[in-house]
């Protein structure tokens, strides 16, 4: 076979003899006599899903939380897959230890700053530090100076999802602190505004979450997510899939597709 995957006849074909000749019928070398070989048709490959990165830092769970919830609703949407990731620590093990941080899932890979440019969406979550970003976050960010040289994240929809100790903690704040990092890299910042409906206007319960992204409140630590605020996890992840799919290049056209749509 050679390198483009057509046959390649041998140069050592030995010639026929007269005696393996059969005079009374003779066999012809014209194309029209030779048996036809059927041509296997290649099978069509399924169109590449598009890829939203869940990137996301959490101490004690609740940001991971919401970020499953995400991808639940991303890979809800067809044609579209949500991945997770965790950006790199920053603390010591000991200060993690002394801070009762539970061990992460060792599932879920880590994230490096060049794989961000093969994502077609992005959406980061983390915990508030006095109204802005984790400093895990925020070092993860600052990584990703390199990309912003050559634009490489420019035009790509990126989103937010938070969490902060209590009501007034920085719902708002730690996302909209956030839109800086994307504004510098030409990222569309993608807000989920009040598309949640009637789950934005409830006052009955204690719910995390704003029209800049999803949002959890995790109290001393030991809070659990309410189901409301999942569900708005779940609903972002749906939101961002569909921007995701307005903004991508239009798939070639292929054998059999109908012109008419």
């Amino acid at each position: 076979m050679g390198k483009g995957g057509g046959c390649i006849f041998s140069k050592k074909r030995s010639k026929l003899e007269p005696s393996d000749q059969d005079p009374t019928n003779p066999v012809s070398d014209h194309p029209q006599n030779q048996a036809s070989t059927p041509i296997e048709s290649c099978p069509l490959q399924e169109p590449k899903k598009l890829k939203v990165f869940i990137v996301f830092y959490s101490m004690y769970g609740h940001v991971e939380c919401l970020a499953r919830r995400i991808k639940k609703g991303v890979d809800s949407v067809d044609g579209v897959e949500g991945c997770l990731y965790r950006v790199p620590e920053t603390l010591s093990a000991d200060v993690l230890e002394q801070m009762k941080v539970p061990e992460k899932a060792d599932e879920l890979p880590v994230v490096s700053a060049d794989e961000l440019v093969e994502a077609d969406g992005l959406l980061f979550g983390f915990p508030t530090r006095f109204g802005s970003m984790a400093s895990q976050m925020k070092a993860f960010f600052d990584s990703t100076g390199h990309l912003w040289e050559q634009q490489r994240l420019a035009g790509v929809p990126a989103g937010f999802f938070v969490s902060t100790g209590t009501q007034g903690g920085g719902q708002e704040t730690t996302a909209w602190t956030a839109i800086t990092q994307l504004a510098h890299h030409g990222m569309l910042y993608v807000p989920i505004g009040y598309t949640f409906g009637a789950g934005m206007f409830k006052m009955d319960s204690i719910r995390g979450g704003s029209p800049y992204g999803a949002g959890v409140y995790s109290g001393d630590g030991t809070r659990v997510p309410s189901e409301t605020e999942l569900a708005l996890a779940e609903h972002q992840g749906k939101y961002m899939a569909a921007m995701v799919k307005r903004f991508a290049p239009p798939r070639p056209v292929m054998p059999g597709d109908s012109l008419n749509n």
